[in-house]
């Protein structure tokens, strides 16, 4: 895989109960607000997804599977295993097993052999917030085949600790997988989110699983249910490789897959998801802020039911750039906005104050081959900056129906400088905002 600058990697999947999804680097869950994917600041993630059947989807690079080059490793004299039941955990699912993760890591981490920290299989282990850190002596492997679980008591968590769970920091090299489970166990997070009770103020609940400058990350074969907030976060690490994570989600309120500043050289494929907000990138330029985000490359995707499709989103009064950006192959089914980019995003309970200033400039953006159904006239919106206006913009053949024949789709532009090849349904720009 790439390597490049630091960056932090967020993908995020919203889904049904009965969609299973793969990929995340960050995904809500539950009624909550849920974002599934971030990439900021860090190197040049590779996802795709693949695998049967809808919501199924895989994300990595190919290469041998983590689960073959576990077991093989499990086989070798050279590797040490760490379980956790050699450490004293209960494995009940009920009472506290913190301090034996805890000290199995720091076994194994010390190991001068190749470790392997084992969860074991046909076992529930519960957490409180906790924090695995290297370096370590050797490489490390993170199996879990049983399942990791969360604590029900809110009050584990401070206003300090309360966005994170399991963290994983400063580990090079390191492998996670074994087919087990992560549970966010997040129904109370959910019930008491400023989103359900808006009496309540709103504070953010942890992520399940968060790894933090660990190069060269492998995480393959996870199941992800019940995320407090977000499934997983990847920050400051390169050389990232993620695939055959599957999150079944309670329901969606946010963005499948977020693409955010710092991101350059992504390539997302054969994804599934829906429903929630489509596939996205930013939002970028908040609070005047400057982004960069290029060389993006969204292929093979399969929405259902989500409010957009592919959409680039900034705030006004920001700088910087999102460019050569690339969403092709994609099918949409009742997709209320199936392609927009929209630089004066809003996401404010106040009304946002038109700013004359700068914005982040958007140009070289092809959507291409990407058909299917929309619940809205306006199947292709290109909201754009009268003083940046988005350029190089190319829409290449494009089919996009009402749902049940419901009416012709229409187009609409404001400040955008676009191209279109072979046949593009509906005719773009046929009105100005």
């Amino acid at each position: 895989m790439a390597s490049g600058a630091r960056k932090l990697v967020r993908s995020s999947f919203m889904a049904s109960v009965r969609a299973l999804l793969a990929l995340t680097f960050l995904l809500s869950g539950g009624a909550a607000t849920a974002a599934a994917a971030m990439v900021r600041n860090g190197g040049s993630p590779s996802i795709y997804g693949g695998g049967g059947g809808e919501g199924a989807a895989v994300i990595g690079r190919g290469g041998r599977s983590l689960l073959q080059a576990a077991a093989a490793a499990a086989a070798t004299t050279q590797s040490a295993v760490f379980s956790l039941d050699s450490y004293g955990a209960h494995g009940d699912g009920e009472r506290d097993d913190t301090a034996a993760l805890a000290r199995a890591w720091s076994a194994a981490c010390a190991s001068a052999a190749p470790a392997v920290v084992l969860v074991p299989e046909s076992r529930s282990y519960l957490l409180r917030q906790v924090t695995l850190s290297g370096p370590c002596e050797s490489t490390i492997k993170l199996m879990v085949k049983g399942t990791l679980v969360a604590s029900p008591d809110m009050s584990n968590w401070n206003e300090s600790n309360r966005r994170y769970w399991i963290v994983v920091r400063g580990v090079d090299g390191l492998a996670v997988g074994g087919g087990g489970t992560i549970d966010g166990n997040g129904e109370g997070w959910w019930e008491n989110s400023c989103k359900i009770n808006r009496a309540l103020p709103c504070k953010g609940a942890p992520t399940a699983l968060s790894f933090h400058t660990c190069d060269n990350l492998s995480v393959n074969g996870l199941k992800m249910v019940n995320s407090q907030q977000i499934h997983m976060s990847v920050e400051d690490c390169t050389g990232v490789e993620l695939a055959h994570l599957f999150l079944l989600l309670i329901s969606a309120g946010d963005d499948c897959v977020s693409i955010e500043d710092g991101t350059h050289g992504l390539h997302v494929t054969r994804l599934v998801c829906g429903p929630g907000h489509g596939i996205s990138i930013g939002s970028l330029g908040d609070d005047n802020s400057r982004a960069e985000v290029s060389d993006i490359f969204i292929d093979t995707v399969h929405l259902y039911g989500t409010t957009n499709g592919a959409r680039i989103k900034t705030w006004q009064g920001g700088s910087g750039y999102a460019k050569d950006i690339v969403f092709q192959n994609m099918v949409m089914n009742s997709v209320k906005n199936p392609i927009i980019i929209d630089q004066n995003y809003c996401d404010s309970a106040k009304k946002c104050e038109t700013q004359e200033g700068s914005a982040v400039e958007i140009s070289n953006v092809v959507f291409k081959n990407i058909a299917g159904t929309t619940i809205s006239k306006s199947a292709i919106t290109l909201n754009c900056s009268k003083n940046y206006p988005c350029y190089d913009i190319s829409l290449q053949d494009i089919n996009l129906e009402m749902v049940d024949d419901n009416g012709a789709t229409g187009s609409t532009c404001q400040n955008a400088k676009w191209r279109k090849s072979g046949t593009v349904v509906p005719q773009p720009c046929t009105s100005t905002n």
